[in-house]
C-alpha cells in the first residue's frame, strides 16, 4: 500500500485551519462560499482569490507573507489608520 502525500501550494493555510479547530465548512461558511470550494483552494484546484487571502489572514491574525509561505514571520503587519 503506497502512502499517497500532498504538496500544498500554501501549506500554512491548511495548518492553520486544523490548529484552529475550524473545519473546512466552518471556514467556508466565514468566507461566504461552500465547503467544496474552499476545498478546492486549499487542494490547489482553484487559486486562492486575494481578498479570501485577506479574510483568512484576519481570521488568523497572521501576514499574507506568512500565509501564503513566503516568511516564518506569522505577526501581521501594522493596519492603516
Amino acid at each position: 500500500m503506497h502512502m499517497r502525500y500532498e504538496i500544498l501550494e500554501f501549506e500554512n493555510i491548511r495548518s492553520l485551519r486544523i490548529d484552529h479547530g475550524y473545519t473546512q465548512k466552518q471556514i467556508g461558511e466565514y468566507l461566504g462560499i461552500s465547503q467544496n470550494t474552499y476545498s478546492q483552494y486549499e487542494i490547489g484546484v482553484l487559486k486562492y482569490p486575494v481578498d479570501v487571502l485577506i479574510k483568512l489572514a484576519d481570521l488568523y491574525h497572521v501576514s499574507l507573507d506568512y500565509l501564503v509561505g513566503r516568511t516564518q514571520q506569522k505577526d501581521p503587519y501594522p493596519t492603516k489608520q
